[in-house]
């Protein structure tokens, strides 16, 4: 192990930065790489979550009309057709409201930032400042 840490500080100035080059770039590569798989990670969630806002709202707006056609000719039966109207129509945009709360609730929480690339980014600062003093 002596000798190999000999044979290290052997080395020219130029090798030293060409190692250091050579590193900083496969360092770089690598965080590329990091960034990317976080960010399709994060849109992927996303991506998801819209799309349970759009067939909640879709959900929410078919409901109304096919359950509202029925239950009110149904209701309409026990009391005035307007009242019968008004209730069912209420309980459905309820329903199709909880659901596209839910998704952006969801939404909200999903941070864009690739954070973990960004904590072996200041590593990595850390490290090169390291290796060039």
């Amino acid at each position: 192990m002596a000798q190999q840490q000999m044979a290290k500080d052997e080395r020219s100035l130029g090798d030293l930065f060409t190692e250091l080059a050579s590193d900083t770039g496969t360092l770089v590569r690598q965080e590329v790489a990091l960034a990317q798989t976080e960010i399709i990670h994060k849109a992927t969630k996303a991506g998801k979550n819209v799309g349970f806002l759009a067939v909640g709202g879709a959900v929410a707006y078919a409901g109304a009309l096919a359950v509202v056609a029925g239950i009110v000719i149904l209701l309409a039966n026990f009391m005035p057709a307007w009242a019968s109207a008004l209730l069912v129509g209420a309980v459905i945009a309820g329903a199709g409201y909880f659901m596209i709360s839910s998704a952006m609730a969801e939404l909200r929480k999903t941070d864009p930032m690739p954070r973990n690339t960004i904590e072996t980014l200041k590593e990595d600062a850390k490290w090169l400042k390291k290796e060039v003093i």
